[in-house]
């Protein structure tokens, strides 16, 4: 568990040494080796830390609410907030210095967030986020939302337009909306990935998570086929150690017999607290609405919100069509050193899958009978 005065340690174990003044804060990165393994070198009171650059070009979207939530929950304190992310971008100039990503403020907030401001674990979520990247290139490679207008159109997924009392957006999945044989399940990945990139941009969501509803009606045991073990590690792996979001809960509603092979596949890739937080109510709306209140909810689930609409989050998509072409459809670098050097997120290696044949995962469906 992470302590509230361990990131203090972890600054002052790098930059003790360094003269604190504004001139100096460039200089702190270069001494920040000979320091990491000296935790007791830190010695300055809180009101001694040094200060963060003047000129930057991160401004604060959060609520006071959120700031308050982000302090308790995240170890986010707003007057350490830029001296965090200058610790972070230090690391990956000095320990990775191949690694070809964003060093802006903003985005590197996204990591420390999602490892609670532990300087360690949000450089290792960094690496891992790349390494995603480099070691699955059928999902990867030009992720663009014009790419996926087939799948958009199909409406496997969407997002509500009202967020959850808790203020956490909710990604709807309808794999029933899915027909294998007009494109094959990784383009839902594809999907999904672009829209957890577009969710993250929002400090809120970084702030507050994430809430998945995932409606099984219908689907099949042919369908559930294509989703065997060495897809659910990859997904799995990326979702948990690869990317910067709080999955906060997942309510799985309508889920026929066969889900449970489904979850069996699933399961063993999935850390404790992860599991913890899967909801399965089957047909029983009143059970997911002690969760979901209905005034957020289409029709569709019980709702009040109207009928579910999936035109909205589509035209956000497409809309930022720009962005994702400079950030994923760019030529990158044959390799990086860094991704060279650290292995990938479990299941995200390149091996060839070694039990994932059709036979074998319907046999494993076919128990649930």
């Amino acid at each position: 568990m992470f302590h509230p005065d361990r990131r203090s340690d972890q600054f002052h174990s790098r930059h003790a040494k360094s003269h604190v003044d504004m001139g100096s804060w460039e200089l702190m990165s270069e001494e920040s080796d000979s320091l990491r393994t000296s935790p007791s070198a830190a010695s300055l009171s809180e009101s001694e830390l040094p200060l963060p650059p003047a000129h930057t070009g991160y401004v604060c979207s959060l609520t006071e609410d959120l700031v308050a939530k982000a302090r308790e929950e995240l170890q986010e304190k707003p007057e350490w907030r830029l001296r965090d992310v200058q610790a972070l971008r230090d690391m990956v100039r000095k320990e990775c210095p191949n690694l070809s990503t964003s060093l802006e403020d903003a985005f590197l907030l996204r990591f420390l967030r999602a490892r609670k401001f532990d300087y360690d674990r949000a450089l290792q979520l960094l690496i891992n986020y790349h390494s995603c990247r480099r070691s699955w290139p059928e999902v990867f490679n030009n992720l663009r939302p014009s790419a996926l207008k087939e799948v958009l159109a199909s409406g496997f997924l969407t997002v509500l337009p009202h967020t959850d009392p808790r203020g956490r957006h909710i990604l709807c999945l309808r794999p029933d909306r899915w027909i294998p044989s007009n494109y094959p399940i990784t383009e839902n990945i594809r999907a999904i990935y672009l829209t957890l990139e577009k969710l993250i941009q929002s400090e809120e969501t970084q702030v507050n998570g994430i809430v998945i509803l995932a409606d099984y009606k219908g689907v099949s045991l042919s369908k559930a086929s294509h989703f065997g073990p060495f897809i659910a590690k990859k997904v799995i792996g990326i979702l948990q150690d690869g990317f910067p979001i709080r999955i906060k809960a997942v309510h799985v509603v309508n889920e026929p017999r066969i889900f449970k092979g489904i979850f069996a596949i699933i399961k063993p890739f999935l850390k404790e607290k992860i599991a913890n937080r899967f909801f399965l109510h089957g047909s029983d709306l009143n059970s997911l609405h002690s969760n979901l209140p209905r005034n957020i909810l289409p029709k569709e689930y019980g709702g009040t919100a109207g009928e579910l609409d999936i035109t909205a989050w589509n035209a956000a998509l497409l809309a930022s069509e720009e962005d994702f072409v400079r950030e994923f459809c760019q030529p990158g670098p044959p390799c990086d050193s860094i991704l060279g050097q650290a292995l990938p997120p479990e299941g995200l290696s390149p091996e060839v899958p070694c039990d994932d044949s059709m036979r074998a995962v319907k046999s494993q469906l076919y128990s649930c009978y």
